[in-house]
């Protein structure tokens, strides 16, 4: 080296730092440290020094891959990257989740590749990482078949064995504009024009002989993508307008190893034979009429027995922890919506307004305003707090036709909902009280996959939230408090919030890892200020109560979902809707069967007698096909004996027990709400 060549730093994440030459790369950083680094190297993470501590925006899918770079903020980078100025960086290799989006996206383009050596006609859209892989919107008017998708996988198959560089190129953006043209390129034209200013030169990535519109980062050769998998295919109009034309998005996945993509596989082959809208068919729970409508199910006798079990169980586990249960109507008037706020935060998501000879009415979308309401409809001292007010409250919201999903996302539900009208020096307490009711519910239901998000606004959302920050701040800090004094783990969530106040969700996760929020626990200031509520403090003078919002088990469609698809059908005991099949093994045992089934129905027991005129082996078959936990077989030696011959689901024959026996046991295990048999 010279003595006149530039050095640049360059800190590593231990705070030790190198000196290189100015265009070293982060290649060049990663086997200084260690070749082993350098060969596992997938990507690097880099940010100027002397950069401001601001992070970047979020990026769009599209922005993120056309966008210009913000190189004074944190963000990705090729290993080839040519370093200039003095740098933090970060090697990542495959422990960094970041680095399988780089996988991902850098698949997306061997798919291209592949596309294109195949379909040469075809032209080009996006093609993003996404949480579960990637995918790439293509345009050809002649429709990809199933055999197209085999004998592209094959190709992207030889791409990869190809090893071919990625490479970033650099072009004058006119001349790109011009090329696009030529080759009547429409969607990457529309990208350049979007992303790029008249001045810029655009960033391309080439591979072998496939160039395209991108900014990266990538992998440093299509042989780093180890293990995909075309997955499917679907339509999408062009921006969204089904005036363009139809595109054709080819959809796959891509993981660092065989292994990782194997399990995968083998989660999506699970969740599968989990999902709820095919089990819900197969075990006659629930069904869908166009007659009725969408998002509206209809709850077949033996789903309406879970879910009746389940709104027992609840409503019992509130009486215990001194909640009041209440009625109140699906609908009330606009003016109400309008005083509580829903009308102007929440109005594109409720069902229009019916109008009346002398007023409009509204499906509710919140049961909170009707609770309001039974509070205020007395007088109240500091002895009476906290007021707790129950409902298994129904309401409607107007959730779009794509996101509707059997009971998962529905039209109209019923939650578990309830309002803490409390003083504030009760707020910690009670919701501690709540806290141990969620996990409580949990716990007998069986839920052991759960975390806590704690749901803030985005203060720069005025239109969103209520403009208030004192109360925002108060809230967002008695939550705080409130979750670090019981000790659990939370994440922070911004934007997430409640139009009137923070809250606490608590997410539970599917087979394939996505959450959704199925409790919620919202401590509010802002409804009783709307409502003016008042109790009469010890001081004789009126006070504010705090409102606690709180649904302890979701919806009854959602949490039936999602119990459908963790016990895959298999619901415990004291869940099942048919907990016991009885199966005689010939006409003349028949009338034995009614004397078991009676005896067990007298005990609290849900029975089917299956007494057509069917092979025993068919009966069993049919009972073992609807998940029922037990089959009981009679014949004559069962007869004599009071007894009954045990099949119990998951364990098969469990021979000859006496009848009474096997009503103790089976009692034990519905009131232990046990999932064990």
């Amino acid at each position: 080296m010279s003595s006149s060549e530039k050095l640049i730093r360059v800190q590593l994440p231990d705070g030790s730092e190198k000196e290189l030459p100015a265009g070293s790369t982060p290649l060049d950083v990663a086997n200084s440290i260690s070749p082993r680094l350098g060969a596992a190297a997938i990507v690097a993470r880099i940010k100027p020094l002397n950069a401001s501590a601001t992070a970047a925006a979020e990026d769009s899918a599209e922005a993120a891959m056309y966008g210009a770079e913000n190189t004074h903020a944190e963000h990705l980078a090729d290993l080839s990257t040519p370093l200039n100025e003095d740098v933090s960086l970060q090697v990542l290799t495959e422990k960094d989740p970041d680095a399988l989006k780089v996988v991902r996206h850098s698949a997306a383009h061997v798919l291209a590749t592949a596309v294109l050596e195949l379909f040469p006609e075809t032209k080009l859209g996006h093609g993003p990482a996404t949480d579960s892989g990637f995918f790439y919107d293509f345009y050809r008017p002649t429709p990809f078949t199933p055999e197209d998708l085999k004998l592209i996988e094959g190709r992207m198959a030889e791409v990869v064995a190809r090893d071919e560089k990625f490479v970033r190129e650099w072009e004058p953006r006119e001349e790109g504009l011009a090329q696009f043209k030529a080759g009547n390129d429409f969607m990457k034209l529309h990208f350049v024009e979007k992303f790029t200013k008249p001045d810029d030169e655009i960033s391309l990535y080439r591979n072998g002989k496939f160039v395209d519109f991108c900014r990266g980062p990538h992998v440093p050769s299509t042989g780093r993508v180890k293990a995909f998998k075309v997955m499917s295919l679907s339509g999408a109009y062009w921006l969204g307008d089904e005036k363009n034309p139809q595109l054709q998005r080819i959809y796959g996945t891509a993981f660092f190893s065989r292994k990782d993509l194997d399990e995968y596989l083998e989660r999506i082959e699970d969740a599968k034979r989990r999902d709820h809208r095919r089990l819900g068919k197969e075990l006659e729970l629930f069904t869908v009429s166009e007659e009725v409508g969408a998002g509206l199910p209809l709850w077949l006798p033996k789903g309406a027995t879970i879910r009746r079990l389940l709104e027992e169980y609840i409503l019992g586990l509130e009486r215990e922890m001194g909640y009041e249960h209440v009625y109140t109507p699906s609908l009330a008037k606009v003016d109400l919506y309008v005083r509580s706020g829903h009308w102007a935060h929440y109005h594109e998501d409720m069902f229009p307004p019916m109008d009346l000879e002398t007023e409009q009415m509204v499906l509710r979308p919140m049961n909170c305003p009707h609770h309001i309401l039974v509070y205020e409809s007395k007088l109240h001292s500091y002895r009476d707090l906290p007021v707790r007010l129950a409902e298994l409250g129904t309401m409607y919201r107007y959730e779009r036709s794509g996101a509707l999903s059997g009971l998962s996302r529905v039209r109209c539900m019923t939650l578990n909902d309830a309002h803490i009208f409390c003083s504030p020096d009760q707020i910690k307490e009670e919701f501690s009280n709540v806290m141990k009711l969620v996990e409580r519910a949990y716990r007998d239901l069986g839920i052991t996959k759960y975390s806590y998000r704690l749901s803030l606004r985005d203060p720069a959302n005025k239109e969103k939230y209520v403009d208030n920050d004192e109360m925002w701040e108060l809230g967002e800090r008695v939550l705080r408090e409130a979750m670090d004094s019981l000790g659990l783990p939370y994440r922070e969530s911004k934007g997430d919030a409640a139009f009137y106040g923070p809250k606490l969700d608590i997410q539970l996760a599917d087979v394939m890892g996505h959450e959704e929020t199925y409790s919620t626990v919202q401590v509010d200031f802002h409804l009783p200020s709307q409502f003016e509520l008042k109790y009469t403090g010890a001081d004789g003078n009126p006070h504010r109560p705090v409102m606690i919002h709180r649904a302890i088990v979701s919806t009854m469609e959602r949490m039936v979902s999602y119990l459908i698809e963790l016990y895959a059908g298999a619901f415990p005991l004291w869940l099942a809707p048919v907990q016991i099949g009885l199966v005689p093994i010939s006409e003349r045992h028949l009338e034995y069967a009614k004397k078991v089934q009676q005896q067990l129905q007298m005990a609290g027991m849900r029975v089917e007698l299956d007494s057509r005129n069917e092979k025993m082996n068919a009966k069993i078959r049919d009972f073992t096909m609807q998940k029922v936990p037990y089959v009981l077989i009679m014949g004559d030696k069962e007869a004599e004996a009071n007894a009954i011959s045990v099949r119990t689901r998951g364990k098969g024959d469990q021979g000859s027990q006496p009848l009474d026996e096997f009503i103790v046991k089976s009692k034990k295990l519905v009131e232990e709400k046990s999932a064990q048999l």
